[in-house]
């Protein structure tokens, strides 16, 4: 029995951690219990030695040192005064009244300003709530039906995920070693074809179901030529430039994400003092909501160290890597395995955590069987969108439900999630499908083989390379 135990420890901490989760305890502090646990217990068993734990020093400060983890509390900041500053208003005014005039135009509106604000912010919670609080209302008064307004309203807000620069493609390049502004270019087309894909279903709706998104009635339409214009300037310059300081000099090699992040936050309180929206209040509730995110991004973070150490200890990650790349079927086999296993935990986890815990054990699985780990981490990002809007536990319904108006019912904010996250999936299928989606943009640069370079040096003081110059000084002087 102790030989099969002793033999079985991977396998059996795996499933731990998830009876763990089952009951319901937080996460950071069941993966610090137990990666602790049968840290113990492999010692006591010769499986691992007692020196071995001595890495989580070195654990603990790489998780404390890593420049790259400061983007997600600047990127938080920056997401919750955009969210107050008046830009979404601006944006969603604008871009209402110059679609209003077609079937679903308050649909398109929402899904591009959701793209914008995505573009900006890289928080699904500030996309969710502003857009909510301003186009729920006025989509409701029109008459678009209720189920299909929530959805595209939340669906729109986990577009953020996806687009660059998101929290999640930041957590998902450092745990799978990879460079974010690689990642931020490799998710570009897959993020296009997301918002391609929405505002297709909204276009379709608008056919089939023409009375769920009615057009805007002429006396609603108050804004027209220049002044419209102006109103939709009003939104779009400030956000294009907020998109450059924070993408454009990630893509132009200018600045990294933490420093393109920082640069975020001055251009986002600059926003707020434009519009008059910089207050005392709105900068605490804005450090206020950044110290609980980082706080609980930092826990999970050293209790997943603390997991993953030990279980590579007692040899699991050898373990999963025998497992997944034995699956029948091969690279596709994996691939399904893969996205119908973070779909279903999806449904208990949020993306941190599941960026933290399974990232780490199907990342050298996915690089044993050639899969490029960029393209990896795009589809897994896709497929994360997922836990934002499946019921019970999505957290963008959770924002919804937060701020919507109490006569909407939470079963219609439900249902009204069901045609959006079919779109997500069908999202992972095209990128599996086509993968050229993620690697054409990394495809642009030549590829350099260095085993045929060839360095051709001059002569140097008249001799030819097989003849080197001579450096030899004679003998020493005597100090005698």
């Amino acid at each position: 029995m102790m030989t099969f135990f002793a033999d079985n420890l991977a396998p059996l901490m795996f499933f731990g951690l998830i009876i763990f989760m089952v009951f319901g305890y937080p996460a950071a502090f069941s993966l610090a219990a137990v990666g602790l646990f049968f840290g113990f217990i492999g010692i006591e068993m010769g499986e691992i030695s007692p020196d071995f734990l001595g890495n989580l020093t070195y654990q603990m400060f790489s998780v404390l040192s890593n420049e790259l983890l400061l983007a997600i509390p600047f990127f938080t900041f920056m997401g919750v005064i955009l969210e107050r500053c008046g830009l979404a208003e601006d944006l969603l005014e604008g871009f209402g009244q110059l679609f209003g005039g077609v079937r679903g135009g308050l649909s398109y509106a929402v899904i591009l300003v959701g793209a914008i604000l995505g573009a900006i912010t890289g928080t699904v919670a500030a996309s969710v709530i502003a857009m909510g609080l301003i186009s729920l209302p006025v989509m409701a008064k029109y008459g678009y039906n209720i189920r299909h307004a929530t959805g595209v309203i939340a669906a729109s807000g986990t577009i953020t995920q996806l687009i660059p620069p998101s929290l999640v493609l930041i957590v998902l390049a450092d745990q799978l070693g990879k460079s974010p502004g690689d990642m931020y270019i490799g998710a570009t087309g897959a993020s296009i074809v997301q918002v391609l894909l929405f505002a297709g279903w909204v276009f379709v709706l608008s056919i089939i179901r023409p009375d769920h998104v009615p057009a805007l009635p002429p006396e609603a339409r108050t804004l027209r030529g220049w002044p419209l214009l102006a109103r939709c300037a009003r939104g779009m310059i400030p956000s294009l430039a907020l998109i450059f300081i924070v993408l454009g000099t990630i893509f132009m090699g200018l600045a990294t994400p933490t420093e393109a992040g920082a640069m975020g936050v001055v251009g986002a309180m600059f926003i707020a003092w434009l519009n008059r929206r910089l207050t005392w209040k709105l900068v605490y509730q804005a450090m206020d909501m950044t110290m609980r995110l980082t706080a609980m991004v930092v826990f999970i973070l050293l209790g997943a160290r603390v997991f993953s150490l030990v279980f590579q200890g007692v040899g699991g990650g050898h373990w999963i890597e025998t497992m997944l790349t034995s699956l029948p079927g091969g690279v596709v086999g994996f691939l399904i395995f893969v996205n119908i296993f973070i779909f279903i935990l999806a449904f208990f986890l949020d993306f941190f955590e599941i960026a933290f815990i399974v990232i780490p054990l199907l990342a050298p699985a996915a690089s044993a069987l050639g899969i490029d780990l960029i393209w990896f981490g795009v589809m897994i990002c896709a497929n994360m969108q997922t836990s934002f809007m499946h019921p019970p536990f999505g957290f963008a319904l959770f924002y919804l439900r937060g701020i919507a108006p109490k006569s909407i019912k939470t079963s219609d904010i439900y249902m009204g999630a069901i045609p959006w996250l079919v779109l997500q999936l069908i999202l992972v299928g095209l990128l599996i499908a086509f993968p050229g989606m993620v690697t054409y943009f990394l495809d642009s640069t030549p590829a350099v083989d260095l085993q045929n370079i060839q360095l051709n040096l001059p002569s140097a003081l008249g001799n030819d390379l097989g003849n080197p110059p001579s450096f030899d000084l004679g003998q020493p002087p005597s100090f005698k």
